[in-house]
């Protein structure tokens, strides 16, 4: 098969390397455009720059709906494979491949539609999650879906290390499913549209952490929003992120830490987080036993 593939952070690059490796044909990729970063140096997406150590075409475009039509179409693929590429393609785009073009997301759909699914996936608390594969349609993340696999979320397991797993998960299971579209073996199931959980964009604000909730709620939020945006509150009128903490039966006043034996707790709404590593605005990341080291946090309330 003639494949293009459109992707752009770092999720994608192992569904990309999957299409290589499959054997097939990678006519094309397409990315988001080059961005301007500090003193306005340009960067390159991770797509973008495998693209090119992979000796691959490239394709940028601002909108590609309405830019890249014609240009994609010239391109004679039988198969369009997207994976967090970051723009919604229209339905003349979609039906150029005569096999349509499929989806490589980090959930399992019906439930987590939308950006971030990896994320809120922690932050509710699920016990499970897992990849899909699925036929792209207009409407977000609502296509048949053609393959899923599961997989556990560990207790202590954050956002940036569940985001690395259901890459490579990601990858190895569009190989199937490549194969399978080959053979002719693919079989699309409709989603249960009556299922579907939609989840929005996570930004900064949503870390703020208020110590009247649960201890489970809050360490599941915290580990949800590991590495970005990252959970915090207020310590003398500095941002105190949280990095890492674990729930504790412990009994406090929300938002006052206690510390007992060099170990520090923040009391919250039920429980208690035990912090694990923090860091104070302005200064490095640094594991609870070397911060209490330089800062007294015994009664202080954070909030």
């Amino acid at each position: 098969m003639k494949i293009v593939f459109f992707g752009t952070p770092d999720f994608a690059l192992h569904s990309l390397r999957a299409c290589v490796e499959s054997g097939h044909e990678v006519a094309a990729v397409v990315t988001q455009p080059d961005r301007e970063r500090d003193r306005r140096k340009v960067t390159y997406s991770p797509v973008k720059q495998l693209a090119l150590e992979l000796g691959l075409k490239v394709l940028q475009y601002d909108k590609v709906s309405r830019e890249g039509v014609e240009e994609l179409a010239a391109l004679g693929a039988d198969l369009f494979v997207t994976c967090a590429f970051g723009q919604i393609l229209s339905q003349k785009i979609l039906d150029i491949p005569p096999l349509g073009t499929i989806n490589v997301h980090g959930s399992l759909l019906p439930k987590y539609r939308g950006s971030a699914p990896i994320q809120w996936a922690i932050i509710n608390g699920d016990k499970v999650t897992g990849i899909t594969i699925m036929r792209t349609a207009l409407k977000v993340d609502s296509g048949d879906i053609l393959m899923q696999q599961s997989t556990p979320i560990g207790e202590e397991e954050t956002a940036g290390e569940l985001f690395d797993r259901l890459a490579v998960m990601g990858g190895e299971l569009l190989k199937k499913a490549l194969q399978a579209i080959s053979e002719g073996k693919a079989v699309y199931t409709p989603q249960d549209e009556s299922k579907a959980v939609h989840c929005r964009m996570l930004g900064k604000a949503d870390g703020l952490l208020d110590f009247n909730k649960d201890a489970h709620s809050l360490d599941c939020l915290i580990r949800g929003l590991t590495p970005w945006p990252s959970a915090f509150t207020k310590l003398g009128g500095k941002t105190l992120k949280i990095l890492r903490a674990r729930p504790c039966d412990k009994n406090g006043r929300a938002g006052e830490v206690f510390v007992e034996s060099g170990v520090a707790f923040v009391g919250c709404g039920k429980g208690s987080l035990q912090l694990l590593e923090v860091q104070l605005e302005g200064g490095k990341k640094m594991d609870i036993s070397a911060f209490l080291l330089g800062h007294k946090l015994d009664g202080a309330v954070l909030g």
